[in-house]
């Protein structure tokens, strides 16, 4: 074991993670867990758990460590929970996801991250995650899911991914465009019923065909 890469692991999780009040003991458990570092391109290893995003290519990138367990945290997943996450990017959150899940079913929209993807999933034995090169915006609205992680932000709230909850389900998606976004829990609370609880402000870069906001008109 690197001394060297376990303290800066344990570091992120003690000074960024839990100062950002992350503190439910299986997902702190998880990202100590899961090898952030070997999720990480080969070019960004030396700020593997810097307190940044990291660039992955075509504009997109993976979460900084503290809305990645900010987000584990608020979805409370649970050992028999079926995943879908929207936005595969490296493929670091969707092993942390099926860490704590039963299955996970990730999209991605670009071909190479989608590959890359894979095989780092595959290189850590993570047999519980399903990569697919697909375009979210097309998804079906069944309700199949316990639940939804979009790692991608919508300009305009798209209810489709809602409906794809099962009764319990919960989805995480950041909403809002330009510098004024809010992460959202959504919960699905009856057949026809959700609950929508605005969690914290941040800005990540919106999902690939995602609606965008109607420009005024006079």
């Amino acid at each position: 074991m690197n001394l060297d890469v376990e303290f800066a692991r344990r570091q992120m999780i003690d000074q960024q993670v839990r100062a950002w009040d992350v503190l439910d003991q299986r997902v702190l458990e998880t990202l100590a867990a899961v090898p952030r570092e070997l999720f990480v391109p080969a070019a960004y290893h030396d700020v593997a758990f810097a307190d940044t995003t990291i660039p992955l290519g075509h504009g997109q990138s993976m979460f900084s460590p503290q809305l990645e367990g900010r987000c584990l945290q608020a979805l409370a997943v649970e050992r028999e929970d079926d995943i879908l996450e929207i936005g595969t990017g490296s493929g670091f959150f969707a092993a942390c996801l099926a860490r704590m899940g039963r299955r996970v079913r990730t999209l991605e929209i670009f071909e190479d991250l989608a590959a890359a993807a894979g095989r780092a999933l595959k290189t850590h034995s993570v047999t519980n995650v399903t990569v697919e090169f697909a375009d979210a915006s097309k998804l079906p609205v069944e309700p199949q899911y316990d639940v939804i992680a979009l790692t991608a932000s919508l300009p305009v709230y798209d209810v489709r991914f809602e409906r794809a909850l099962k009764p319990g389900g919960r989805l995480f998606v950041v909403v809002g465009a330009g510098a004024v976004m809010t992460a959202r829990l959504v919960t699905r609370i009856g057949e026809d019923q959700w609950a929508r609880d605005d969690l914290f402000e941040t800005v990540i870069p919106a999902l690939v065909n995602a609606r965008g906001v109607d420009p005024f008109t006079f």
